[in-house]
């Protein structure tokens, strides 16, 4: 047999393995999710496109809810052996669709990122009382091994405010525009749209080497709660309290 048909042989025998796979119920994937901290329910539909009710995802600060999830899977992605998907979903008013890429198990591209949650969510990431709206609109974000190599886009929180332990404190609204060019630093601008509370300054990802430093100011007088918390993390300056940390991220599997 010719290299040509060798190959067309080979481009159909993957196509084939594709097709089945996709077709495959959905409810397969269940089993694939049992050693993950995801779990899925209600599934319907097949692995090419399907549903599922209800997403949870287990976190150290407890279950995070994605709700309904939905996805449709690019069908020539795999001819690429690069399976492309487009996910949705929604809880309530907290919402995510995306484009996700898969290439290889250490590449993941994200695509026309549009994500909108409560602020209350982020004590995922932090034991902090939060309110407000977080939205997020990424044109891409490229990780390598779970780090960002290239990626452009704005974190917005919207009608930020802190629970204090005497009552709710109004901080602001915010914005951080990221960019990082292919194979270059990550670097992020903080930005405050209007508030009481005055933030501003830059952040820096290189490799997984971070450094933040962010001036808070505020108009009129200080909340002396505020200013007690702030001094736990930031120092005072003229301008009111200068926030610097710098560290190193967890990568996974490293």
């Amino acid at each position: 047999m010719s290299g040509g048909r060798w190959l067309a042989a080979a481009l159909a025998a993957v196509l084939l393995l594709g097709l089945l796979i996709a077709r495959a119920p959905a409810h397969l994937l269940v089993r694939l999710l049992e050693d993950s901290p995801v779990t899925a329910q209600g599934l319907q539909g097949t692995v090419w496109q399907g549903r599922a009710g209800r997403v949870l995802v287990a976190t150290d600060a407890g279950l995070l809810h994605l709700g309904e999830v939905s996805w449709a899977l690019r069908p020539w992605s795999l001819l690429a052996l690069a399976p492309k998907l487009q996910v949705s979903s929604l809880w309530g008013g907290q919402r995510l669709q995306a484009e996700v890429q898969f290439r290889g198990s250490a590449d993941i591209y994200l695509e026309h990122v549009e994500a909108s949650f409560d602020a209350a969510l982020l004590r995922h990431l932090a034991p902090v009382a939060l309110q407000g709206v977080v939205s997020l609109q990424g044109r891409e974000l490229r990780l390598h091994r779970g780090l960002p190599v290239q990626a452009q886009g704005r974190l917005t929180w919207q009608q930020a405010a802190w629970e204090s332990p005497r009552g709710l404190l109004p901080l602001g609204s915010y914005a951080l525009d990221v960019v990082q060019p292919r194979g270059g630093d990550l670097t992020g601008e903080v930005l405050t749209l209007a508030g009481p509370v005055q933030a501003s300054g830059q952040l820096q990802l290189a490799q997984s080497s971070y450094s933040i430093a962010v001036l808070i100011a505020h108009e009129g007088d200080w909340d002396p709660q505020l200013q007690e918390a702030l001094s736990l993390l930031a120092r005072p300056v003229a301008e009111g309290y200068e926030l610097q940390l710098e560290g190193q991220l967890a990568v996974p599997g490293a």
